[in-house]
């Protein structure tokens, strides 16, 4: 690939728009934004852990496994390890990468029912969950099992979605509280026994690495494509130039919930 520079020597915002425009945004591999943004991780270490609770399982599912990554990273897989997810490039992504290690994917639409039996799981995993059905979720694990999971805090990178979309409503803001979580998880019957967030921070070193953040994590600005929002991209393109990385703030939380029983 052949790119274009500046008179500073710098590379141009039409070439950097051009190479993240072009770049796959299936699964979640981030590898991409290698030199080109930083995020913090959570203190807990979410992989780690989520490797320690499936070594003890028995049976296990992994909700909205994306691309299987961070399933596929954990060096014990239980002898029954079922995955869903709902984006078709995705699921083929996850199959390749599961299935030798024995794990079934399930192609599952995001807010269908879970296609498994009542009590079918002795740990539930989820790593940044669409959306958390806690009922669902209740239901598959046995009498004594465990919901392991990360989910995406409130205002998670609104320093990047408001830029683009203006300022977002309090509800908006709040949508994705931990005490939120908390609440909907006890009334579906589940027990909380650990809940942790943090506030961590990004760094977005070029306008590309924006677009195919943007192209990658949909949700942040819904309908997102380079010719809608060309504007306001260029400005920001100037302005990482004149002052530097962009930064935004992402939340994470992890939730750890109990059936009880036996």
């Amino acid at each position: 690939m052949t790119t274009s520079q500046g008179p500073d020597g710098r590379r141009t915002f039409e070439d950097l728009v051009a190479e993240a425009e072009a770049a796959p945004v299936d699964g979640w591999d981030f590898s991409w934004f290698e030199g080109r943004a930083t995020e913090e991780r959570p203190s807990w270490g979410y992989a780690r852990a989520m490797g320690e609770r499936l070594a003890r399982a028995s049976a296990a599912l992994d909700i909205d496994t994306g691309g299987g990554e961070v399933l596929a990273s954990a060096p014990k897989l239980p002898r029954l390890t079922v995955a869903t997810e709902g984006w078709p490039p995705n699921v083929a992504k996850a199959t390749a990468l599961l299935h030798p290690r024995g794990a079934v994917v399930v192609a599952s639409p995001q807010d269908a029912p879970l296609p498994f039996a009542d009590g079918a799981f002795d740990l539930v995993i989820s790593r940044h969950p669409v959306r958390a059905h806690w009922d669902e979720i209740a239901r598959v694990l046995r009498p004594g099992g465990t919901y392991f999971s990360q989910h995406v805090g409130p205002a998670s990178v609104f320093e990047l979605v408001e830029y683009f979309l203006g300022p977002q409503p309090e509800e908006a803001r709040n949508s994705r509280h931990p005490e939120r979580a908390r609440a909907a998880a006890e009334a579906a019957g589940l027990e909380v026994v650990d809940l942790r967030s943090e506030r961590l921070r990004i760094e977005f070193f070029d306008i590309g690495a924006v677009v195919h953040f943007l192209r990658k994590v949909i949700w942040m600005v819904p309908g997102f494509t380079v010719d809608q929002y060309r504007p306001q991209l260029r400005a920001l393109h100037e302005e990482i130039e004149k002052k530097g990385p962009f930064v935004a703030h992402s939340a994470r939380f992890l939730v750890e919930a109990r059936k009880p029983g036996a």
